[in-house]
């Protein structure tokens, strides 16, 4: 008799094996843009560590938690330094001088 987990695996492999082709490929674009959404944050906010980011996205979607951490780095992360300077923003240590 199967546990749960195994049943549901089944249940899922069986949908994946009746899958057209057009289905598989949406499922896996729909797939891959799900695991690698922290590194397009990241590229969609211009952050500093977009390589860094990526590379530990590839990993990271193995697991929940790695993959939430990165989700809050790509959209809390540092701005590159490109962008910032085009729109006149300032590091927060040149802010607090600014301010004092």
């Amino acid at each position: 008799m199967l546990s749960n987990l195994e049943q549901k695996l089944s249940e899922f492999l069986d949908l994946l094996a009746q899958m057209n082709a057009l289905q598989t490929v949406g499922f896996v674009i729909f797939f891959f843009a799900i695991w690698f959404l922290p590194s397009f944050l990241a590229v969609f906010f211009n952050r500093a560590h977009l390589g860094k980011i990526f590379l530990a996205n590839i990993p990271a979607g193995l697991s929940w938690i790695a993959w939430v951490a990165l989700l809050v780095w790509a959209s809390t992360g540092k701005m590159s330094s490109k962008l910032a300077k085009k729109y006149g923003a300032q590091s927060p240590e040149a802010a607090l001088k600014s301010t004092n």
